[in-house]
């Protein structure tokens, strides 16, 4: 699937790979004879092209089909000539802005926010897919601001960004399957729960649970067997954990009715969620040998807090889009606190709700990653003194280290610790 990476976030002595590829888009560019507004979908997009008056040159259906596409860009004139501009750049918009790169075609995506701003803009309360196509041309060809520009992918962060997705799918998955064993064992037998409930996530623990299936099959296997098996996994462990499991089944004597029909769906359900945990593991390989050989991985993990996972997606989620200032980038990540404040009854600051949640839940997890670090661990300390909550303590810092990520990216730095002075702690 194709991304999209500026190439002003590469190291300085790489930038020139990617000065071919740029679109300035804050003024259009004089060459531009036909702005087409493309409104994606799963199966058929919609296409309104306009003239640089507004005169409207087409207006029709468009199958999701390379064929097409380039059929539409050969029907409008010289693809050079022609600026596509998109609604969703990646996932279902993938192909036409594939097909458009293809072609030597200017291609650029309207945000979502700023294509629901501009829509209030015109009359109509309709929402088809030929009003959302004709608003997306109309605003390329009269507000080339609003617009993001798309460059050719870095092949690195669109596999990156593919499999940090399928990964994220892989954790869900690991945590409802683990929930629904740990509900099944707390039905039939709540004391053997929790002995080997919080512990799901040990190969040894899964592999007992896998092979002994029950209660009743613990029992028959006895304390040394099952110790036994514990041990090729669990060396340290396995003894005390084969003790704990004996004395959990020696706390019950009663069979709960559904026992039965249990030991038959927890091997299952246990099998499924080690099949889940392998992938997860080869998938993070594979994460954290696309991250080792991306030339801004020294620069990430250089900073406190971030590892491999955090690194993959600073990658595709900060290092694909182009941030003027830092309190653009704190922003788009939602870290910057929304300032609300109507006459003298309503003041303050508050978090904000909007930015990119996958961005701001990483930036959130590495700041807690870092209370390790004596400085970032000193700042949180001082927010806590200064009657801060844990969340918002730890957002304050997420924003402070948003600072120091922008900086980091624009000088192609490694981390340095920063001397933030008592004005900035306070703010």
């Amino acid at each position: 699937m194709p991304r999209h990476t500026p190439h002003r976030w590469l190291p300085k002595h790489r930038q020139h790979e990617r000065e071919d590829n740029v679109v300035t888009l804050n003024n259009n560019p004089p060459e531009i004879e036909v702005f087409i507004g493309l409104d994606v979908g799963k199966g058929e997009h919609h296409a309104v092209a306009l003239d640089p008056g507004g005169k409207h040159l087409l207006d029709r259906a468009l199958p999701n089909d390379e064929g097409k596409l380039r059929a539409l860009l050969a029907e409008l004139g010289n693809p050079t000539r022609i600026l596509l501009v998109v609604d969703q750049p990646a996932t279902i918009g993938a192909l036409p802005v594939a097909v458009a790169q293809a072609a030597g075609t200017h291609v650029a995506y309207l945000p979502g926010l700023a294509m629901r701003r501009i829509a209030d803009l015109h009359p109509g309360e309709a929402k088809t897919d030929a009003r959302d196509a004709r608003i997306i041309a109309n605003a390329a060809r009269t507000m080339p601001h609003a617009l993001r520009s798309i460059q050719i992918a870095d092949e690195q962060v669109a596999e990156l960004a593919m499999l940090c997705g399928f990964d994220e799918d892989l954790a869900g998955q690991i945590t409802q399957f683990t929930n629904r064993i740990r509900g099944l064992l707390t039905q039939i037998h709540p004391a053997l729960e929790r002995v080997l409930g919080p512990r799901l996530d040990h190969p040894a623990i899964l592999d007992a649970l896998e092979h002994y299936a029950s209660p009743a099959g613990f029992r028959a296997a006895g304390e040394k067997r099952i110790a036994n098996r514990l041990i090729k996994r669990a060396p340290r462990k396995g003894r005390v954990w084969a003790a704990e499991i004996i004395a959990a089944l020696d706390a019950q004597t009663v069979t709960v009715t559904g026992t039965n029909a249990a030991t038959l769906v927890l091997p299952k359900l246990d099998a499924q969620l080690t099949a889940f945990r392998d992938q997860r593991d080869e998938v993070a390989a594979e994460v954290e040998r696309l991250v080792e050989i991306h030339p801004l991985s020294p620069v990430l993990t250089s900073m406190p807090g971030v590892g491999v996972r955090t690194a993959a997606r600073l990658l595709t989620e900060v290092t694909t889009k182009h941030f003027p200032t830092a309190g653009h980038l704190a922003s788009y990540a939602g870290l910057a606190p929304v300032t609300r404040r109507s006459g003298s009854s309503i003041r303050g600051e508050h978090p904000s709700r909007r930015g990119n949640k996958i961005l701001k839940r990483t930036m959130f997890l590495s700041a807690f990653a870092a209370l390790r670090d004596p400085v970032s661990r000193g700042y949180y300390d001082r927010k806590i003194a200064q009657g801060k909550r844990h969340n918002q303590a730890l957002i304050a810092l997420a924003r402070r280290r948003s600072d120091v990520l922008f900086a980091m990216l624009r000088d192609g730095t490694i981390y340095q610790a920063p001397a933030w002075s008592d004005q900035a702690l306070t703010a």
